[in-house]
């Protein structure tokens, strides 16, 4: 029987006890886990390796978390997923992290099952199905993970990525928010507003730089994709 691939994870906490419990509990559950004690060496690190993985602690020594995350993102675009992880719980601080480009946000103390749980939700949502979705001008590539609009590239975040491809399957339906949260987070959502963050983000690389916007609110009732609907079957 093969043994399930490796689930690589680079974890950035500076507090030696807790990364050593996280690493710990994770890595009998398949994760190979990297630690990081500080935001330049994990920079580094992603810089040599690709993981799949990120648990960033948003209070690091040298680089704050938030600058972390926003280097991870420009210099590798998509990948990987990243997870803060942080004693701040306001409402304003979890924002504030998925405008950088977090994918998801777990606040001090928590469980080690909640903080493989939502791994794993995570690494759900970036599996790959095998179909080119096409739709107008949009085109989608689970494979690659590549995203055009018109030929130009968009640089979407995974979760993103995930909120595109649940409009572009379901489409012209509208999703409703209970039903596109649940397909990005399972029974772990981050939090009331981070839907709407994360939609707020995908619409300035959708939308902004073209004339037309595609990206639809229907107000109380979910998110929908402004474009013709496919024709029927013949």
């Amino acid at each position: 029987m093969t043994a399930a691939p490796e689930i690589h994870l680079l974890l950035v906490e500076d507090h030696p006890a807790l990364a050593r419990n996280v690493v710990e509990f994770l890595e009998p559950a398949g994760f190979a886990v990297t630690v990081a004690d500080r935001g330049g060496e994990a920079l580094r690190l992603a810089r040599k390796e690709p993981f799949d993985l990120v648990v960033l602690d948003l209070m690091l020594p040298d680089l704050d978390g938030l600058e972390v995350c926003r280097e991870l993102r420009r210099n590798q675009g998509a990948s990987p997923a990243i997870l803060m992880l942080t004693a701040r719980d306001t409402l304003e601080d979890k924002l504030e992290g998925f405008g950088h480009g977090a994918d998801d946000y777990l606040t001090k103390p928590f469980a080690l099952t909640e903080l493989e749980a939502r791994l794993r939700a995570l690494l759900r949502r970036r599996e790959p199905s095998c179909r080119l979705l096409v739709l107008g001008p949009l085109e989608l590539d689970p494979g690659t993970r590549a995203v055009t609009r018109d030929g130009r590239p968009l640089a979407l975040t995974p979760t993103c990525f995930q909120i595109l491809r649940q409009l572009m399957l379901a489409h012209p339906r509208v999703v409703g928010r209970a039903e596109m949260e649940q397909a990005l987070w399972g029974g772990f959502p981050p939090g009331s507003d981070s839907l709407r963050t994360h939609v707020a983000a995908l619409r300035r690389e959708l939308d902004k730089p073209f004339g037309e916007p595609l990206l639809e609110n229907q107000y109380g009732v979910g998110y929908r994709l402004n474009l013709p609907p496919r024709p029927a079957a013949e």
